[in-house]
C-alpha cells in the first residue's frame, strides 16, 4: 500500500514540475522570439500600386508563404510573431490580381497616403 502511495505521489509530482515549467517562467529559463512568414513594411505597402503585375509584386513582397492552387488571383501573406511574455502578434495581408495585374489588397496594412486621408478628413469636417 505504502509502495503503491508513493508511486503515485511521485507520477503527480513530475507531471505537476512538467507542467510548472512551460506554464512559469523561472529566472534563468531562456525564451526566444518566435517569427514565422513573411515581414511586410510601411515601405513594402506604399510600392504597391494598381496595375503591378504579378512579377514586380514578387519583387516588392517576395514569395508568399502559403500559396493556393485553386485561386491564382489571390496571394496570402501572414506573419506572426510570439514575444516571450506578450501574446502573439498577426498580420495578414491579401493581394487580388485580375488578369495578371494587380487589382488591390486587403489586410492589416494600409497605404501611406489612405492613412493621412483618413486622420485628415474629419479634421477638414469639424472645421465647416
Amino acid at each position: 500500500m505504502n509502495k503503491v502511495f508513493n508511486i503515485i505521489l511521485g507520477v503527480v509530482l513530475i507531471g505537476v514540475s512538467i507542467n510548472g515549467c512551460s506554464t512559469y517562467q523561472f529566472p534563468g529559463v531562456h525564451r526566444i522570439t518566435i517569427q514565422q512568414g513573411n515581414v511586410v513594411t510601411q515601405t513594402m505597402i506604399d510600392k504597391l500600386k494598381p496595375g503591378m503585375t504579378k512579377s514586380q509584386v514578387h519583387y516588392v513582397l517576395g514569395t508568399t508563404v502559403i500559396a493556393d492552387a485553386l485561386n491564382n488571383d489571390r496571394w496570402d501573406y501572414i506573419y506572426t510573431i510570439q514575444v516571450p511574455g506578450n501574446l502573439g502578434i498577426q498580420k495578414k495581408l491579401q493581394i487580388y490580381f485580375v488578369e495578371g495585374r494587380l487589382s488591390h489588397f486587403d489586410g492589416d496594412y494600409v497605404p501611406t497616403d489612405a492613412a493621412k486621408k483618413e486622420t485628415e478628413e474629419p479634421e477638414e469636417e469639424s472645421k465647416a
